[in-house]
């Protein structure tokens, strides 16, 4: 998308309130953290973020800190949004999947950046991946372990960008595979809120 295209995108959606915090969204917490790709600020214009939170948290849509969607899950704030956007660089050839946490704000965002997408529900991630491999795997939360089956669908040389716990603080990281294995690079650190279902199992002590 160019600046121009951008400029537009945000234009047609900035007449009404819910508008004008999108806007505001971008420029005050998007641009001001370093994320300016027009791709992202664009995505991130088109798509109305409180038609995907509870009705009680709509008219908190657009603050920059993660909102309650219950069960334990959270939906990161759009600062984690924009930088996991970037970080993922998405094409019109990519075969993506996104791993949603109840949500499907990011998916939405994502969408018309790729060439397919698939959304699975975090708690469905065991019972099988349709259309894999993937190219671009997005994880739409912070994970302590990455499962199996992600890693199983994911292309040699493909990419996943997710949150990841790292010991008190959580960051924004990006994955490559090679060899059957995928190994991050730190993005940005970030408050990214965790997936229950990603938690590693916990030890006993005594």
């Amino acid at each position: 998308m160019t600046t121009t295209q951008y400029t537009n995108a945000v234009a047609a959606v900035s007449g009404a309130a819910p508008g004008s915090a999108r806007r505001a969204m971008i420029d005050s917490q998007l641009r001001t953290s370093g994320v300016n790709e027009p791709y992202v600020l664009g995505a991130m214009a088109r798509v109305a973020r409180e038609d995907f939170v509870p009705e009680a948290l709509r008219d908190a849509a657009y603050i920059d800190r993660a909102l309650p969607l219950g069960n334990g899950r959270f939906l990161p704030a759009p600062t984690v949004h924009g930088k996991m956007l970037a970080a993922a660089a998405p094409t019109s050839d990519d075969n993506a999947l996104i791993v949603s946490n109840g949500s499907n704000y990011f998916a939405e965002v994502l969408r018309p950046l790729v060439g397919t997408l698939t959304i699975v529900d975090a708690a469905e991630i065991d019972n099988g991946l349709p259309a894999s491999p993937y190219s671009l795997i997005v994880i739409d939360g912070a994970i302590e372990a990455l499962p199996e089956a992600l890693t199983l669908a994911l292309n040699a040389g493909g990419r996943i960008i997710t949150g990841q716990v790292n010991k008190v603080m959580t960051r924004i990281v990006r994955g490559t595979k090679h060899a059957e294995t995928v190994a991050f690079d730190p993005v940005a650190d970030d408050n990214v809120p965790l997936l229950p279902e990603f938690a590693a199992p916990k030890s006993w002590s005594f």
